[in-house]
């Protein structure tokens, strides 16, 4: 177990929180979706109550290396002002005379947001230089910014080497909810796995053979295993470097006892558009011309019953183009029966987290993780380097 924020001692201390405030703007600089700044109002108002002195810190979009004021955290500062009593300063800069000015003259209960870390190229070259500079404009360090802990970044695994550190409430919760599923879920264990391309996603599909009892696999991703059984997949989309890796996989699901469930019937489209109507094709082989956008009505029963006899389910991944109104009934209905079930339920991936809240049965949901990259590698198998570098609770 890492070491939490209730296990610090951060009265009067600088605390250096790392975030993830990397939230959706408009043209105008206006916030369109302030998910991950809710989500870390209770990290931030606790470590605020035990008097700390808080230097906040994130990225927002890809600026590459270089000050962009599209990228500006300057709007996530403004809404901090409206959801907090506390007095909040912002710095025009990470770790120059402005930042090291205001860092020194925080007062306890205080809050200091630094600008976009990614406005310096040296942050996510973990560079030593800039990594001791922003450590000693703090006392301590937290993490909880799950959703960039799988990158080995300056403010991610740098800096807790400088610092005590500890992990947030919501990347203890991330990061508990997750191993505590995969180390010992409760059987049946079911996972759905979707999404256009089978390279993110072949190895966390290798990791799961090993711990699930049933692997639904949908979306793009599909036809590259219906290929290496031997179905013709007309045009759709498939990895030919990949066909080998997919038949070792499902040989090994069969010699665990696994069951890997690939779609039986298909929605298909003679052209990839928003426009094009839905072709039902009844069987698993789609025929020449044909592309493969969804799953058919016998996939989608199938996938139901499966999951209505689950305990526990991970979901990742829309199991169609589900942008495209007439190929978007499998990701929604399998939202929606998920939100029925009375199985421990785990959604993570942008577009099954969209899914979820377009269905407004979010708050049916278990826990909807807020980190894509790192889910997945933690479904890998693969430790997080943020998490990694953290101190142990002793």
């Amino acid at each position: 177990m890492k070491r939490t924020i209730e296990q610090l001692n951060v009265r009067g201390k600088k605390v250096l929180l790392r975030v993830d405030f990397n939230v959706p703007l408009d043209d105008n600089g206006n916030i369109t979706d302030e998910t991950r700044i809710t989500k870390e109002l209770p990290t931030i108002k606790y470590l605020l109550s035990k008097g700390a002195k808080l230097i906040i810190c994130s990225h927002l979009g890809r600026p590459e290396g270089e000050f962009n004021m599209k990228y500006s955290l300057m709007p996530v500062a403004k809404r901090l002002v409206d959801l907090l009593i506390n007095k909040i300063f912002f710095a025009k800069d990470v770790v120059g005379p402005d930042a090291v000015s205001k860092a020194n003259a925080l007062g306890e209960g205080e809050i200091l947001l630094l600008e976009n870390l990614r406005f310096f190229k040296e942050e996510e070259k973990n560079d030593p230089v800039f990594t001791r500079k922003l450590a000693s404009l703090a006392d301590v360090y937290v993490n909880d910014a799950f959703g960039t802990s799988h990158r080995a970044h300056a403010s991610i695994v740098g800096v807790p080497k400088l610092l005590p550190s500890a992990v947030g409430f919501l990347m203890g919760k991330e990061v508990n909810t997750l191993l505590s599923t995969l180390k010992n879920p409760q059987k049946p264990f079911v996972c759905i796995l979707g999404g256009a391309k089978i390279s993110d996603k072949i190895y966390v599909v290798m990791n799961l053979t090993k711990i699930a009892d049933t692997i639904c696999i949908a979306g793009g991703m599909a036809y590259t295993f219906l290929k290496a059984q031997g179905f013709s997949v007309g045009n759709s989309m498939i990895d030919e470097e990949k066909i080998g890796l997919a038949k070792q996989i499902l040989d090994e699901a069969q010699r665990r006892n696994v069951k890997i469930l690939l779609p039986v019937d298909h929605l298909c489209a003679t052209v990839f558009s928003p426009t094009s109507k839905a072709i039902v094709v009844r069987q698993t082989n789609i025929p020449e011309g044909l592309t493969g956008l969804d799953i058919g009505p016998k996939t989608l029963k199938m996938f139901k019953k499966e999951l209505s006899q689950a305990k526990t389910v991970i979901w990742n991944g829309p199991l169609g183009v589900f942008e495209f109104e007439n190929f978007s009934k499998g990701t929604f209905q399998v939202a929606k029966h998920l939100a029925r079930i009375k199985a421990r339920t785990i959604v993570g991936g942008g577009d099954s987290i969209a899914a979820i809240n377009k269905t407004g049965k979010a708050e049916k949901i278990s826990h909807i993780s807020t980190g894509g990259g790192a889910s997945l590698q933690m479904l890998e198998g693969q430790p997080l380097p943020g998490v990694e570098v953290i101190e142990d609770l002793k």
